[in-house]
């Protein structure tokens, strides 16, 4: 999951996409769940609810992804990038 959470800020946030500009990301990688994840939220609203969760489980290689972005135009791009990273590739475009 550390993987692909600097994945996702190199290619989404420090690239600056322009389809992530109103998102923040917050790594949740210390999860005593055995659930790291990260989350994306509304740009500056830290404590407001995720719209997107990327989620893995340790010990494994399966890595779920939910929220509300996943049903917005941006979804697609999203599991494209999350499944390409998942398969090994750190590249930023599919």
């Amino acid at each position: 999951m550390e993987r692909l959470t600097l994945n996702a800020n190199r290619c989404w946030f420090k690239s600056k996409d322009p389809a992530f500009s109103a998102y923040s990301l917050a790594p949740e990688l210390s999860s005593f769940s055995g659930r790291p994840r990260f989350l994306l939220v509304p740009k500056g609203k830290p404590e407001a609810r995720p719209l997107l969760v990327v989620e893995g489980r340790s010990g494994s290689a399966s890595v779920d992804t939910y929220g509300s972005l996943t049903g917005q135009p941006v979804g697609a791009r999203i599991a494209a990038d999350v499944a390409r990273w998942s398969a090994g590739d750190d590249g930023c475009s599919a």
